[in-house]
C-alpha cells in the first residue's frame, strides 16, 4: 500500500462573525482530491499540522492511499 500526503491551508481571512467566532475556508481541497483521484490515488483523510493556539487550523494534510 503507498501512502501519500499532501498540506492545504485554511484561509481565514480578516475579520469576525457576528455569531461569533471566526470562519475558515479551503477551495484547494476540491482541486487536490479531484488532481489525486485521476491519479488512481484513494482519499483516506485528514491530519491537522497547524493550529492555533484557540484551536483553528492553519494547515491540514490530505491523506490519500492506493495498491
Amino acid at each position: 500500500m503507498q501512502v501519500a500526503f499532501e498540506r492545504v491551508a485554511i484561509d481565514y481571512g480578516t475579520g469576525y462573525s457576528i455569531f461569533g467566532g471566526i470562519k475558515g475556508t479551503s477551495e484547494a481541497h476540491r482541486e487536490v482530491i479531484s488532481r489525486r483521484a485521476a491519479e488512481g490515488w484513494h482519499y483516506a483523510g485528514y491530519i491537522p499540522v497547524v493550529q492555533r493556539s484557540t484551536g483553528y487550523l492553519e494547515e491540514i494534510d490530505l491523506v490519500f492511499e492506493r495498491e
